[in-house]
């Protein structure tokens, strides 16, 4: 674990390095008599305040601070990116001799701009995709079916309320699902994140929430953001909300199908003294089985005895190249998945809002309708 750290402090601080001296050198064409004191100041603020979030300080300062950690935590990526890019095509410009040498400052001067022009342009667009929430639709015809109408579940996950823009968001989230009159709402964990109150306006949300439509209920399970040393304040302000709140546990709707809900594995802080538990020999019923599992690491877990198993956690990776990473290190990581014709059905959802940087590329804020029909 220590070395792991060393290593990840390692190359952050790394790439930190060579960016600031790639931004002075740019600067220093536009600005000639920059104060590199000043500069390596505001830098470092930057740099650090992913981490200074960590410090105790008071809400509204470290709310602040959250904000200005998330944007940097986007730029940094492309930044690194594109100048390493632009630095390759200079030398390899060089090595060709299609770039005469030394290298001209012009070159130098044109790549910097680039960079900064594509980062920002990559920024405004991840901002303008995140605040858009798309509608994705599955039907999943279900083994043993014993429904006596067909059931449309809504399914939303990772709102990460506190951070971001998922508090700013929820009223036009719960406007859309709204629209799609479900028969049940499903959260798949990560409501919240890490602590409670960093929500602005908790009783804005709790209204929010209430106002949610659904024939048979609002349902959640916990997410690994959902714990931590305000669990309690947690779980009693989605049971105010009129949620519904599976923990290892399952309910029968209208006598048609169990609804479960599981623990997260690896919650942030704990969930107090909960811990995740096997609810497989507790669920002795000919109804058809659907599951809330946050993390879909776990989609091994689940055999023929389950019908349809939800998701959330990965976001799709949100952002590339994140994405390529999340593909290699879930089964799947988005969208519909089943292993063979006695597994259960599995739905990924990539959220409903964003985590850290609050920009999307290359993937999507979606609200899910699943329809479970009739049997022909």
């Amino acid at each position: 674990m220590i070395l792991w750290a060393v290593l990840i402090f390692s190359f952050y601080g790394g790439a930190n390095f060579y960016i600031a001296s790639r931004l002075y050198q740019g600067l220093s064409h536009f600005f000639s008599n920059i104060n590199i004191v000043i500069f390596i100041c505001i830098y470092t603020f930057f740099a650090l305040s992913i981490f200074i979030r960590f410090i105790p300080v008071p809400y509204g300062i470290r709310r602040f601070i959250d904000t200005i950690g998330s944007y940097w935590m986007g730029i940094f990526l492309y930044l690194l990116i594109f100048f390493v890019i632009a630095d390759i095509v200079i030398l390899l410009g060089n090595i060709t001799a299609l770039f005469p040498g030394p290298i001209p400052q012009s070159i130098r001067f044109w790549s910097f701009l680039i960079v900064i022009l594509l980062t920002a342009g990559v920024m405004i667009f991840g901002k303008y995709n995140a605040a858009n929430i798309q509608h994705v639709s599955y039907e999943v015809s279900i083994k043993n079916n014993s429904l006596s109408e067909e059931i449309k579940i809504v399914l939303i996950a990772d709102i990460h309320l506190g951070v971001s823009d998922g508090e700013r968001n929820l009223p036009v989230i719960i406007r859309e699902i709204n629209k799609l009159e479900a028969d049940i709402v499903c959260i798949a964990g990560d409501i919240f994140n890490d602590d409670f109150f960093l929500i602005r306006n908790s009783s804005a949300v709790m209204e929010s929430f209430r106002s949610i439509e659904s024939k048979y209920g609002v349902y959640a399970c916990l997410g690994n953001h959902d714990g931590g040393s305000t669990f309690n304040e947690m779980v009693n302000f989605l049971e105010q909300s009129n949620i519904k709140l599976l923990n290892d546990e399952y309910v029968i709707i209208a006598n048609q199908l169990v609804l479960a809900g599981r623990l997260d594995s690896r919650p942030i802080g704990g969930f107090d003294d909960l811990k995740r538990a096997d609810i497989t020999e507790t669920i002795n019923t000919k109804l058809p089985v659907v599951v809330m599992d946050h993390d879909p690491s776990h989609i091994k877990d689940y055999g023929h005895e389950y019908d349809l198993v939800l998701f959330g956690h990965t976001h799709g990776g949100q952002i590339f190249p994140v994405n390529l990473l999340t593909k290699s290190m879930f089964i799947v990581d988005y969208g519909y998945y089943r292993k063979d014709p006695t597994s259960p059905h599995m739905i990924i959802t990539s959220g409903v809002s964003t985590w850290g940087m609050p920009i999307r590329i290359g993937t999507k804020n979606e609200i899910v309708s699943i329809i479970l029909p009739l049997c022909s």
